[in-house]
């Protein structure tokens, strides 16, 4: 499986964390965020991972910023993205389970690292349900 990552100046940390995760568990990661805390525009790491997720050329894709909203508002403007803010493993469930959504987003000022790591564990373990919520699913996109 490939995953592409992306983060803000609020991320390095965390992301840090994440690809040691994936790798430990064989998974290939297109990182395209930044590696220090110096100030940057979110959208600029956003739209590498979007493309990679809209376009089928990954099977996933993790965002972190501070609030994890600025980074989800740019990917869901992607056709075939549906970008789902995840603070909690609950949340994180119930995102794939109900929303099948193809890009985890982590808000970093309000979980901590390893918090993180749990979110991206139940991201890649939890299945769409399909069913009902497809239906749903379908009818996220606009047609104009």
């Amino acid at each position: 499986m490939t995953i592409s990552i992306g983060n803000d100046h609020a991320g390095p940390e965390y992301k840090k964390a994440i690809i040691e995760l994936l790798e430990s568990k064989g998974y290939t990661v297109n990182n395209y965020g930044t590696d220090t805390a110096d100030s940057v525009d979110y959208p600029d790491f956003v739209h590498p991972v979007a493309s990679d997720v809209n376009d089928n050329k990954v099977d996933l894709g993790i965002l972190i910023c501070g609030t994890a909203n600025g980074v989800a508002m740019t990917a869901n403007k992607y056709k075939n993205v549906r970008a789902g803010v995840c603070w909690t493993k609950e949340i994180t469930e119930l995102t794939r389970q109900h929303n099948n959504a193809n890009i985890c987003c982590i808000p970093a000022r309000y979980t901590a690292p390893q918090q993180a790591v749990q979110i991206v564990e139940t991201f890649l373990a939890t299945e769409f349900e399909g069913g009902r919520h497809q239906r749903r699913v379908e009818k996220i996109n606009l047609s104009c």
